[in-house]
Parts: structure tokens; C-alpha cells; sequence
């Protein structure tokens, strides 16, 4: 049976898009408390279909679909730019095509101005109106007002029409931003992503014996399956060693590894990725915040996820993004793999130079790249050793040098040195993980 939480959050999915949603207005309708109330409803602004403004309220929106993520509906352009809604409340949930600069005579900017489109311009009213006329939201800049006959026409039109105390180039800047941090979010695969749903799991029940076991082996040809109690949630993880010379009426209960490790939806790839290798799990079942069944990954899964993510085309770049496109891969004269680096002002800390961060960074792609050049296959780094740094400026450009020291079926160990001008400047130890594609 669906819990309280759960049924506030399937009530709200099911409200029209653009609803108001109010607190005290759920916990009377559903007969709950307004502290279980404001939780689901956090819930809901945490999954993407809700959305709180100050000053308006709490509203219905549409829930994203990962590819559609460098859009933005009105209601979050209003929290990015601190605005304030002057007119049109009712079309928030709407998403914007694109955003338009209104920094032109008025027919050159009614041109460029489409429906779906937002307008940002100063306190220019004949402006306002036609925008709204053509199906465009309307940003104004610098704190000013407008009329209230184009209130109206926004509220008429179910278009919203902002206020903001930020100029033009810093709304600009403020909403590319966050387009840019979700198309960086966009090319995170989650658990979620790729995990097998519960219709499609195999899983035992507590109340099973190993005969059960030995059926869904014929049936599936797989060894692990998650175990549930009466309430769906997960008590333990039965696998093939487990049930060896085990007779088959024994209760499942009594071979199966007690609270076994899993995941959420949540959960990057990259991370599960890592507690599998570490572990040596080969299967990890995904529950939600209340530990019921939701499915199950494979080392399998994860695999082909991290190889998928490597052939991806970069959307938006991550500070590693911006350290890892800078190594020239240089070989010396005793074939030695070398890469060349140059220092830019991002990777820099408060006085100017290399920061910690970056430099564990650089240590980290010179260790994978060697490796993968000696076997292929994915690496998980277990452990960094730096040893020795010495602070570098600014615009250097450094030679980085990584030596294998030890290379095994499952492990490798290298030692990488870091020059400039033919100085040391930094000395560091990593070990890693190997996994076979």
C-alpha cells in the first residue's frame, strides 16, 4: 500500500499544469498534516514538476525530460533573476524557446520576436505590449515597472510579464548559467537511467524456500536475485554460493546476506560503478528512500553506461572538462609517455597559483591515460599519494611524466612527476582499480 508521501506526490502529479499548490489546501483535501504536506511538496520541487516563487506561491510545472533540459519555463527564469511576477501568474509554467535582447529600434525587435520567445528590455511600455501581442513573456530590466493596462493584457493572455533590479548583460549571463549547469546535469547518467524496472526484476520473497531459487535460475540462467519482505522492501541478496549444498525446502531467510548493499535512482553510474568494483558486487538492487524495490543494476549495465558516456559529445564543460582538454600528448626521445599542460587563470586558486584540486586532476588523466595505453579497459581510482608540490603560476606551461610501476589483471600502481622547466614541482602515488569492458 502506497504511504502517505506517495499519494500526495501521484495528487500532485495528476493536477493540471500550471495549478497552485498550496500546503494547507493538501493537507485538507488529503487528510494529512501540513508538515507531511510541505515534505511531499519539496519532494516534488526536488523531482522537477514543482516550483516555488516568492511572492506567488507554489506552482504546477512541467517536468522536464532530459533532453529538453537547456529549456527553462518562466517560473524558474523569475528564481534566477530574483524577479518579481507584475502580471500573467497564471502562465509560470510555460517554457521558453528562447530569450530575446530587446536593444533595437521597435521594428527591428518585433522581427526577432516570436511566440514561446522572452523579452528582455528596459522600461520601454509600447514594447511590453506588442511582445505580449505576438505570444512573447516580457523581462523587464533594472528594476522598473510598467503600465497597468499591460498587467492586464499578461493576465489576459496567460503571458508572464517579470521585473527584475538586475541590468541586461547580467540577466543574460544569470540565465545562459544555468542552461549551461543543466546541459552539464543533462550528460550525467543516473542509476535510474539504466536500471532494470521492477516489472522486469526477478526477486525472492522472505517467505520462499531455495527450491524457488533454483526455479528462476532454469527460467532466467542468472545466479543473484534481491530478497523483499511483506512490505516490498529489501532485506537481503541470495547468490549461487549461497544456496551450495543448501537442502531445497531451507527458508530463504536463513542464506541470504542480511541488508545487503543498494542504491537509489539518484545515484551517478560513476558511483555505483565504484561501490560494485570495490565491493565486488556483480548486481546492486535500487530502492527508494524508503528501501522498497525499485529494480536492479548489473556490472553489466554500468559498463556499457560508462562507455556510452565516454562517446558523448561534450555539451557543457566541467572544470575536469576544461583541465583534460589542455594535455598534449608528447612522447621523449626514450618513448616515455609525456603530456604537455599549460596553466590557465581558471585553474588557478586565490593568489595565482595551481590550485590543489587541479593538480590532483592532471595526476588523475596522466595515471588513466598511461594505463589505457598499457591495457584497455575502464579505470576506478582507490588511491592518491601526493608527496611533494610546489606552488606554479599562472600561464606555465608544465610537463607531466607518469610511470607505471606495477600493472596486474585487476590493479595498477603509477608514480607521476611534474616539471617545469625542467624543475620537479610535484610528485604524487596513485593506485587504481581495472575493469575489464
Amino acid at each position: 500500500m502506497a504511504t502517505k508521501h506517495d499519494q500526495i506526490l501521484a495528487y500532485i502529479d495528476s493536477l493540471e499544469i500550471g495549478h497552485k499548490i498550496s500546503v494547507r489546501q493538501i493537507a485538507k483535501d488529503l487528510a494529512v498534516s501540513e508538515g507531511t504536506a510541505y515534505r511531499a511538496i519539496k519532494d516534488a520541487e526536488n523531482k522537477g514538476y514543482v516550483s516555488t516563487i516568492e511572492r506567488v506561491g507554489t506552482i504546477r510545472i512541467e517536468k522536464k525530460k532530459k533532453e529538453n533540459f537547456e529549456r527553462l519555463t518562466y517560473a524558474e527564469v523569475v528564481n534566477i533573476v530574483d524577479g518579481q511576477v507584475l502580471g500573467g501568474r497564471e502562465g509560470l509554467h510555460k517554457t521558453l524557446n528562447k530569450f530575446v535582447i530587446g536593444a533595437m529600434k521597435l521594428e527591428a525587435m518585433m522581427r526577432y520576436t516570436e511566440k514561446g520567445n522572452l523579452l528582455i528590455i528596459g522600461n520601454r511600455t509600447q514594447a511590453h505590449q506588442l511582445a505580449l501581442e505576438e505570444g512573447a513573456a516580457v523581462l523587464i530590466t533594472g528594476g522598473f515597472d510598467t503600465e497597468e493596462h499591460v498587467k492586464k493584457l499578461a493576465d489576459e493572455l496567460k503571458l508572464p510579464i517579470i521585473s527584475t533590479s538586475y541590468d541586461t548583460f547580467t540577466v543574460a549571463t544569470l540565465i545562459n548559467r544555468a542552461i549551461y549547469d543543466q546541459l552539464i546535469k543533462k550528460e550525467i547518467v543516473l542509476v535510474e537511467d539504466i536500471l532494470t524496472p521492477i516489472e522486469e526484476t526477478v526477486f525472492l520473497s522472505s517467505s520462499d524456500t531455495v527450491q524457488t531459487w533454483y526455479t528462476y535460475n532454469q527460467e532466467t540462467l542468472h545466479g543473484r536475485y534481491p530478497v523483499i519482505d511483506v512490505n516490498h522492501k529489501v532485506i537481503g541478496m541470495v547468490t549461487s554460493k549461497d544456496i551450495i549444498g543448501v537442502e531445497k525446502d531451507t527458508p530463504i531467510e536463513k542464506v541470504m546476506t542480511k541488508n545487503p548493499i543498494s542504491v537509489n535512482g539518484k545515484t551517478s553510474v560513476a558511483s555505483a560503478a565504484r561501490m560494485m568494483v570495490w565491493e565486488g558486487i556483480e548486481l546492486l538492487p535500487v530502492t527508494d528512500e524508503y528501501n522498497k524495490l525499485r529494480g536492479i543494476i548489473s556490472r553489466q549495465d554500468v559498463l556499457k553506461a560508462l562507455q556510452m558516456i565516454q562517446r558523448q559529445p561534450q555539451v557543457g564543460e566541467t572544470i575536469d572538462d576544461i583541465v583534460t582538454s589542455q594535455f598534449v600528448d608528447m612522447k621523449d626521445s626514450k618513448s616515455q609517455d609525456t603530456y604537455r599542460f599549460v596553466v590557465t587563470p581558471q585553474m588557478t586558486n586565490a593568489i595565482g597559483t595551481l590550485s590543489y584540486g587541479v593538480f590532483t586532476t592532471i595526476i588523475t588523466e596522466a595515471g588513466n591515460r598511461v594505463l589505457r595505453s598499457h591495457k584497455k579497459g575502464d579505470t576506478v581510482v582507490e588511491n592518491i599519494t601526493v608527496y611533494f608540490i610546489k606552488p606554479v603560476q599562472i600561464e606555465t606551461t608544465i610537463e607531466v611524466y607518469p610511470k607505471v610501476l606495477e600493472l596486474g589483471r585487476k590493479f595498477g600502481k603509477v608514480d607521476v612527476e611534474v616539471y617545469q622547466e625542467g624543475v620537479v614541482v610535484g610528485k604524487a602515488l596513485m593506485m587504481v582499480q581495472l575493469i575489464d569492458r
